[in-house]
């Protein structure tokens, strides 16, 4: 069964290896996950939160998870001048 917690997992937690090393876990493309549902799931947490992803896809869920993503900020992006109104 699956916890709160997991869909933050998904949403915040990068894929360790291969090809999508990096990618967060929701971000995965379908096929790759369907790939592992042939050949196997990786052992533990993480083959729990990449079936878990794949539930979330195929029903279209995506939405949901979206929003407990971590907010980037990009450090180029600086306020270089401060409007003050009086």
């Amino acid at each position: 069964m699956f916890q709160q917690e997991d869909l933050i997992q998904i949403a915040r937690q990068p894929m360790p290896f291969g090809k999508y090393q990096g990618t967060l876990l929701v971000d995965l493309p379908e096929p790759y996950l369907i790939w592992f549902q042939h050949k196997g799931w990786p052992e533990g947490k993480l083959g729990n939160w990449l079936q878990l992803v794949l539930e979330v896809k195929v029903n279209g869920l995506e939405s949901l998870v979206e929003p407990l993503k971590e907010p980037v900020f990009k450090k180029d992006k600086k306020i270089k001048k401060r409007i003050t109104f009086d």
